[in-house]
């Protein structure tokens, strides 16, 4: 599988048979280039500018953008409705967690996740194996919080999302804070990461794709 990070919350991962399935797209306000991305599925997490670009993406993917489960060639894509706020939506709405079974590996993308939810909705996400967790605070959970889920969610990779770049046209924090909270950090001369079931580390490592 390959896994593109093309800045925020937005990801591309394509399967071993080529199906590809983006994650969060983002307009150009957002400050990041416009990549060229073209897909088979668009999750969007919530509809808020930074997240539900989908017009962006070309192949006339399907848009999956509502709670529950669905099958695409092989492909298991369930949705799981949490909150974008501590108060529970009152500040600023829902967001969907996106949990991929694809080439023997589980993906979990946990969109503009500004809760944590309760332990026994966590406990229905696993078993996971990667996780895209956004970790820049101001509109999210910040790296404490991401710190403290992560290790409940157990994954054997973390790829930090949702933090502050020279890019970013508003204020995020920054992904160092983070960081600091794990001994095992890979960071990659790339925004793109190769990964089959065979090679996920056996300890638990924090991946930072390259800013593209």
């Amino acid at each position: 599988m390959k896994i593109t990070w093309f800045g925020h919350a937005f990801f591309l991962a394509e399967t071993a048979e080529g199906i590809r399935i983006a994650f969060d797209p983002f307009d150009s306000s957002v400050g990041y280039p416009l990549p060229e991305v073209t897909a088979d599925l668009v999750c969007v997490s919530h509809d808020h500018y930074d997240h539900n670009n989908v017009a962006l993406i070309k192949g006339n993917p399907r848009i999956v953008n509502q709670s529950g489960s669905i099958k695409y060639n092989g492909i298991t894509i369930s949705a799981f409705k949490t909150f974008h706020d501590e108060e529970r939506g009152r500040k600023r709405g829902e967001n969907l967690v996106y949990r991929v079974e694809a080439d023997g590996i589980v993906l979990l993308h946990l969109g503009d996740l500004g809760d944590i939810p309760p332990a026994g909705e966590i406990e229905a996400w696993k078993p996971v194996n990667i996780v895209f967790v956004p970790v820049g605070g101001v509109y999210t959970i910040d790296h404490n919080q991401a710190h403290r889920l992560v290790t409940q969610i157990n994954p054997r990779v973390i790829v930090p999302m949702h933090y502050k770049t020279p890019y970013l046209s508003f204020a995020l924090n920054a992904v160092d804070p983070f960081l600091k909270l794990f001994p095992r950090v890979r960071r990659f001369e790339t925004s793109t990461l190769e990964v089959t079931k065979e090679s996920l580390p056996q300890q638990e490592e924090v991946w930072l794709p390259k800013v593209p």
